[in-house]
């Protein structure tokens, strides 16, 4: 159905592609894997019609094709969802999923009731409970991912580039999504897809091609491979991402909240009645489906929601009030939130300037040689994969990335760390190096709270791990407990 051959696609300094071969089936669903940086991206946004300017040839239906522009990509039956996001935020849900293909009347005005209606349609297939007149800023980052697939549905494509469609789902939505793509393939679609998240990849897809370092390296049927011996083509080395064995001593408390509740736009609280306590060098995990609560805990905590929470916290033993970002700030704590490119970083800005913002409140500014040397301690320090301190960070990899907004924040010294996803959306090695780092930093004493969505992570890293359900805590697990089965049985909303 779609094939690329002796692809390559340099840009400044660096060769993102080189000579690449791949070929996808007609009706199959490809993996297509690899490190952050190895070239996935690059080759779809070649196939989307983002890019030009690559040498080498892509075939559809073994008819040689180019595009000008992504609308060429699109006339030609490709759709792409995005790990970034495509969509705008001050428009509707309605409004970005007609966007350029509006349904107009017999007098060739905008036909919103039909567009409403299939709206509805489309949405309830991938399980999005909203209005279409929502404006997409104002969901949640999963219902914003929920939405992009709902694009692709619409789209009527015969060759869907999904990469990283999962990296902020529940478990639940996952599932609906692989039942969706049965469905493309029974309709003879090809799906390219692009996962970090092994189980889901032997799950859903019957052909891999690995990609490292721009290069094609291995293709075959995921039938006949192993987890590991694909760990292994993509780093070019066996991974083994090892639990956290040293436990931390229960001694000094950290953190203790009480009575912190959220108000909703409705009657009923985003939060209600949460209470717990956490340790110096614990990593406390929160587990919970979309809707349970975690990022809005997180935030409230972090002095985001002042004006609609109400809290008693205790931090070391003292008592303080949190009433907005700055004053947790203050009091030495530290958020890595969940959405990267829209909140953990500015994009446009070079890692120095990222690296030292948040200390710049505390040590009444920088002066740009302590700026850079600060930069470049934690460039070395947490391995950041720069050309420089002065690079953009949106010129950066996932992964990389993710290293930024850790390092900015490790900057201001916390003893506390708030994590909202913290690998999401980033390769095997990768986490792997965030997992190291997380460990190392408890063992130092810091106490981590952190929120994820995939079990094998809060079960290899949490000691403890607070259950949560309709914005309450429903169970805290911890030793024997601490497993995917009793996570996911509280977890479940109540009747």
């Amino acid at each position: 159905m779609l094939a690329v051959h002796n692809l390559t696609m340099e840009f400044p300094g660096v060769k993102a592609l080189d000579g690449v071969n791949l070929s996808f089936q007609a009706g199959k669903v490809n993996a297509l894997l690899g490190e952050n940086g190895a070239g996935k991206s690059t080759l779809l946004k070649i196939l989307s019609g983002v890019n030009q300017g690559y040498q080498g040839e892509i075939r559809m239906q073994d008819q040689v094709i180019a595009f000008a522009d992504t609308k060429a990509s699109q006339e030609a039956g490709i759709a792409i969802i995005h790990q970034e996001l495509n969509l705008f935020p001050n428009l509707s849900i309605s409004e970005n999923l007609f966007l350029g293909k509006e349904i107009t009347n017999s007098w060739g005005l905008l036909d919103q009731a039909a567009m409403d209606r299939m709206c509805v349609e489309l949405l309830a297939q991938v399980g999005v409970d909203a209005s279409p007149a929502t404006l997409v800023g104002d969901l949640k980052l999963s219902e914003q991912q929920l939405v992009e697939i709902a694009k692709a549905l619409h789209s009527q494509a015969s060759v869907i580039l999904m990469d990283e469609p999962t990296s902020a789902l529940s478990d639940q939505e996952i599932d609906r999504l692989h039942a969706l793509i049965r469905r493309w393939q029974a309709d003879g679609k090809t799906i390219v897809y692009i996962s970090h998240k092994m189980e889901e990849l032997f799950r859903i897809t019957e052909y891999y091609h690995v990609l490292r370092d721009g290069k094609s390296i291995a293709s075959g049927e995921m039938k006949d491979t192993s987890e590991a011996e694909l760990i292994a083509f993509m780093v070019g080395r066996n991974v083994i991402i090892e639990p956290k064995t040293q436990s931390f001593a229960r001694e000094t408390l950290a953190l203790e909240v009480k009575h912190l509740t959220l108000a909703a736009s409705d009657s009923k609280p985003r939060l209600q009645n949460i209470q717990f306590k956490a340790y110096q060098g614990e990593m406390l995990g929160l587990y919970g489906l979309m809707g349970a609560g975690r990022t809005e805990l997180l935030e409230t905590l972090f002095g985001m929601h002042a004006s609609k929470a109400s809290m008693d916290i205790q931090i070391h033993g003292k008592s303080c009030s949190i009433q907005c970002p700055s004053d947790a700030i203050k009091h030495q704590m530290a958020f890595v939130t969940e959405d990267r490119k829209k909140d953990g970083l500015v994009m446009e800005q070079a890692l120095a300037f990222n690296i030292s913002l948040p200390s710049l409140g505390i040590w009444d500014g920088l002066q740009p040689a302590n700026e850079a040397n600060l930069a470049e301690k934690y460039r070395q320090d947490l391995r950041i994969k720069s050309a420089s301190i002065e690079q953009l960070c949106g010129k950066l990899s996932g992964g990389n990335q993710q290293k930024v907004i850790l390092a900015k924040w490790l900057a201001t010294k916390p003893t506390i760390l708030l994590l909202d996803e913290p690998t999401r959306g980033i390769d095997i090695q990768a986490k792997d190096e965030i997992y190291q780092l997380m460990k190392q930093i408890a063992a130092e004493g810091t106490c981590i709270l952190f929120a994820s969505s995939e079990i094998p992570e809060i079960v290899a890293l949490a000691d403890r791990v607070l259950v949560m359900s309709q914005g309450q805590i429903q169970a805290e697990l911890s030793g024997s407990s601490l497993n995917s089965t009793h996570l996911l049985k509280e977890a479940l909303p109540t009747l």
